[in-house]
């Protein structure tokens, strides 16, 4: 019986091959920690040999300086937030205020955010993806919000996108900080957080 030989895999296989393998480096990352993981174990995760695997990387630290910032990305990149198309602007702010809030607390979220963090000493490189995408969709939609407002007249502030980081700082950190912990307040009490916060941050950007 004759038998079929396998060539090369197609591009689309290859990509969803690397999809594969970060997924589960991720997954093995995120269940044992930096420390506990393993290339044997990645590798068994991914369904390949460990000759595959070091084809791809040459150790755990390129496995984990590559696929972590991938995972947060990924998870930005999955569900962008828009700013709001409406003419109140308060409204508009509340309703990013909430989708903020709402990834802020993503379990996760967190649990990508919270190893990244516990490992930034000996991966430095992790400052610069967090401070280029941490809050970058959330702030390009307060940015907007907040320039429609000025042109309207109804916000006046110096530097908008330092207020729209200032904003998400109000909004976000201290819910997110907690989640770290596994701490989850109610929403109704994240509901009330998130008016006053819009509430005292338009005080402080109405013209005067």
């Amino acid at each position: 019986m004759a038998t079929t030989r396998r060539g090369r895999p197609t591009r689309a296989e290859a990509a969803q091959l690397d999809q594969t393998v970060r997924e589960a480096a991720v997954a093995t990352f995120l269940e044992c920690g930096y420390d506990g993981a393993t290339m044997e174990a990645i590798a068994t995760a991914a369904g390949i040999t460990k000759r595959s695997l070091y084809a791809r990387y040459a150790d755990k630290r390129s496995i984990f300086a590559e696929v972590i910032p991938w995972a947060l990305s990924r998870y930005e990149a999955a569900d962008p937030v828009d700013a709001p198309n409406d003419d109140d602007v308060e409204a508009a702010l509340l309703a990013v205020a909430r989708e903020a809030l709402k990834r802020a607390t993503d379990p996760a979220n967190v649990r990508l955010t919270r190893i990244a963090m516990s490992e930034s000493a000996r991966f430095p490189e992790f400052g610069v993806t967090a401070d280029s995408m941490m809050w970058s969709g959330r702030q390009r939609a307060v940015v907007d919000v907040l320039r429609r407002g000025q042109a309207k007249g109804v916000v006046q502030v110096d530097d908008i996108e330092l207020a729209a980081e200032q904003f998400l700082a109000m909004v976000e950190l201290l819910p997110g900080r907690l989640a770290d912990f596994g701490i989850y307040r109610s929403k109704r009490r994240e509901e009330r957080h998130l008016r006053h916060a819009v509430a005292l941050f338009l005080r402080g950007a109405m013209p005067r």
